[in-house]
């Protein structure tokens, strides 16, 4: 029964993700990530076919475990996470909560572009 669950979820998170690449208040690697972890422990055949889709070494293996992004790819990732910040900070009145919002958002700014460009990856 628990197997079965672990494939549901995994389409469940796959068809959010690819809806993602779309959407862009869907994360797509979040999903991704969560499709990966529900299959290795349904399946070892899902998981493998999953990790060898051209779309996970597109959005993860490439930018997260290689460290492998383009500027372009940067840049849309971080005018996309604008977009998700926006939202909130139009929405609200509170002087503050508008401080915290672009306060996070530097921090992913700077975080990411650390992580992503200055830190070394892990051979593979």
């Amino acid at each position: 029964m628990k197997k079965y669950l672990y494939i549901g979820m995994g389409f469940l998170t796959f068809g959010l993700g690819t809806v993602g690449m779309f959407l862009p208040f869907l994360p797509t690697t979040v999903f991704y990530l969560l499709t990966g972890f529900f299959w290795v422990h349904s399946s070892e055949k899902l998981h493998k076919q999953f990790v060898e889709s051209e779309k996970y070494k597109q959005y993860i293996e490439g930018p997260l475990l290689k460290k492998n992004i383009t500027n372009p790819g940067m840049v849309r990732m971080f005018v996309m996470m604008l977009f998700v910040f926006a939202i909130p900070f139009a929405l609200t009145d509170s002087a503050l909560l508008r401080i915290v919002l672009i306060i996070v958002y530097l921090a992913h700014l700077i975080g990411l572009t650390w992580h992503l460009r200055f830190r070394k990856s892990k051979k593979m």
